[in-house]
C-alpha cells in the first residue's frame, strides 16, 4: 500500500506537469507581438481609422485566369457590393461612414482576381467611395460598376434604378404595423 504521503507528492506532481503542459500549449497558440496587423492590435494611425497603406497597397491575389470563374466571380461580387450599399444606413455615424469605406478597399486589396482588383484600385484611386448617405453610396457603387463596364465592353446600367435591380428582400427587421 502506498502512503498518503507519496500519493499527495504524486498528485502535486501531476497537476504541476498537467499546468506546465497547458501553459506551453496555450502560449503556442499567441501571435508573438509585432506580428499582428496594427488594424486587429488596435493600432490604428490618426482618428481610429486603418493604416492609410493598408486600405491603399497592391492586390494580394494573383492573376484568375479562367474567364468563367473570373465573369461568375464579378458577378457576385457585385451582388455583395450593391446589396451593402443599399442596407447602409440613410444617416450613417462617422464610424459607419469609415468601415464601409475600409470595406471597399480591402475588398478591392483582397479580390480574388489580382488583374481585376488591380484595376478596381485605379477607379478607387480616381474616384474614392462616396460614404455619406446609403443614396450616395449607392449612386457611387452605380457609377463605379459603370466604369468597369465601360472597360469590359458591357452595357451601362440606368443608375436611377440601382435600389430596384438589388433589393435583397430584406426590408425592415420589423414590419410596419398599422394604426388603428
Amino acid at each position: 500500500m502506498i502512503s498518503t504521503g507519496i500519493r499527495s507528492r504524486f498528485l502535486i506532481l501531476f497537476l504541476l506537469v498537467c499546468a506546465l503542459f497547458t501553459i506551453l500549449l496555450l502560449g503556442a497558440y499567441q501571435a508573438p507581438s509585432g506580428h499582428l496587423p496594427s488594424i486587429l492590435a488596435g493600432k490604428h494611425g490618426d482618428h481610429g481609422k486603418p493604416n492609410e497603406a493598408m486600405l491603399t497597397g497592391h492586390a494580394i491575389a494573383p492573376k484568375l485566369g479562367n474567364a468563367t470563374a473570373k465573369a461568375e466571380l464579378g458577378r457576385a461580387a457585385w451582388k455583395v457590393l450593391h446589396t451593402t450599399f443599399a442596407r447602409f444606413p440613410e444617416k450613417p455615424t462617422d464610424d459607419e461612414k469609415e468601415a464601409l469605406r475600409s470595406f471597399v478597399h480591402l475588398f478591392q486589396r483582397l479580390y480574388p482576381c489580382g488583374e481585376c482588383a488591380e484595376h478596381f484600385g485605379k477607379v478607387l484611386a480616381k474616384y474614392p467611395p462616396q460614404v455619406s448617405s446609403r443614396s450616395a453610396a449607392a449612386m457611387w457603387g452605380c457609377y463605379v460598376h459603370n466604369i468597369v463596364n465601360q472597360r469590359l465592353k458591357k452595357d451601362e446600367f440606368n443608375c436611377e434604378n440601382i435600389g430596384d435591380a438589388y433589393d435583397c428582400g430584406c426590408g425592415d427587421d420589423e414590419p410596419k404595423k398599422k394604426q388603428a
